[in-house]
């Protein structure tokens, strides 16, 4: 599995050439809430096995959490059912927020 940093997908979304990936956040909602990053899409750890046929499998997807932990399982879940394009964001929000966006909240 792909892994990225804050920083260098803090590159990847300012290169206007490259296409813009799925932000895949599986946290909790009350987290999303609190923090994310703009244009990532919602789905919560819990319901990616009964939402799986709403992503497309040839995506590339970030998989973003709190730390890391959670979107490094999901995205290796989504590798074991056919998703090829899977990367998990090292560190999370929480890396994002102390590496690239420093107003972001923090929990």
């Amino acid at each position: 599995m792909r892994q990225l940093s804050p920083t260098e997908l803090k590159t990847w979304l300012d290169d206007a050439t490259r296409d813009r990936p799925l932000l895949l956040d599986v946290r909790e909602g009350w987290e999303y809430e609190r923090c994310h990053l703009e244009g990532a899409t919602l789905l919560p750890m819990s319901a990616i096995q009964t939402r799986l046929g709403e992503l497309d499998p040839a995506s590339e997807t970030v998989v973003i959490c709190h730390h890391g932990v959670r979107s490094f399982h999901v995205a290796r879940f989504l590798e074991a059912n056919g998703f090829s394009n899977v990367i998990n964001l090292t560190g999370g929000v929480d890396a994002w927020a102390r590496q690239v966006d420093h107003t972001m909240p923090t929990y």
